[in-house]
């Protein structure tokens, strides 16, 4: 397939918008938005954009697919699928996701009775655990995103896959817009089936703020956004 029949794809599950006001997780606001969470339901669809990530990476003797968590469990599993019918080859699909803290919370601190509770919270790092890091270790490992925007996201899984002993061979998006490249990921090779570059500002340089256009709050932080701009 090539970027047209992609944009395509994602066109007819309704996965690209435009022309729309968006607040991206980065915090800028833009136009348009890959809603990545509109093509999961389509399996059909789904199994066919993975099919073509496997296809690139089919040479490269891959064992392992990671992707992070939450949906990327999704894309590890149809790309690891696709790798196996290709090369004959035994791949698993595993995923990263956010490493956690525990500590004890304010509400217990200082008391002899009662229930003890426990708060967590976020690093800021992934990690691979539930036993998927032992299978990581030491195998040729593919990490998959679904859409790249400022590459945090995939730096991290990468990082964890790094951490659990896997050799990265490379890396696949669905879509890259954010003109990530592979040396800010540290990869020898990113390939993305498309790449959109997608203006965005901060909102105080933000045009349809200044417009009065109202912000999408059915995709990207809109409703997030606005409730902390009500809370201010």
């Amino acid at each position: 397939m090539n970027e047209r029949q992609i944009l395509d794809v994602f066109g007819k599950v309704g996965a690209i918008i435009i022309d729309s006001h968006i607040v991206y997780t980065s915090g800028k606001h833009g136009t348009a938005y890959v809603n990545k969470d509109a093509l999961y339901p389509h399996t059909r669809e789904t199994s066919q954009l993975c099919a073509e990530i496997a296809e690139q990476f089919a040479d490269l003797g891959v064992k392992v697919v990671v992707a992070p968590a939450v949906g990327g469990v999704i894309l590890s599993q149809w790309v690891a699928f696709h790798l196996i019918k290709i090369t004959g080859r035994d791949v698993l699909g595993v995923y990263a996701e956010r490493e956690t803290s525990s500590f004890l919370h304010p509400d217990s601190v200082g008391k002899l009775d009662g229930p003890t509770k426990i708060a967590y919270e976020e690093t800021g790092k992934f990690v691979i655990k539930r036993g998927y890091d032992k299978l990581v270790r030491g195998q040729k490992v593919l990490v998959v995103e679904d859409v790249i925007n400022t590459g945090h996201s995939i730096d991290k899984t990468i990082k964890a896959a790094r951490a659990s002993g896997g050799d990265i061979v490379g890396a696949g998006a669905l879509c890259n817009r954010g003109g990530t490249k592979p040396e800010h990921l540290e990869i020898s090779r990113l390939d993305s089936l498309v790449n959109i570059k997608m203006d965005a500002w901060d909102e105080k340089d933000c045009p349809l703020c200044k417009q009065g256009i109202p912000i999408n709050t059915d995709v990207g932080h809109g409703r997030a956004f606005l409730a902390q701009k009500k809370a201010a």
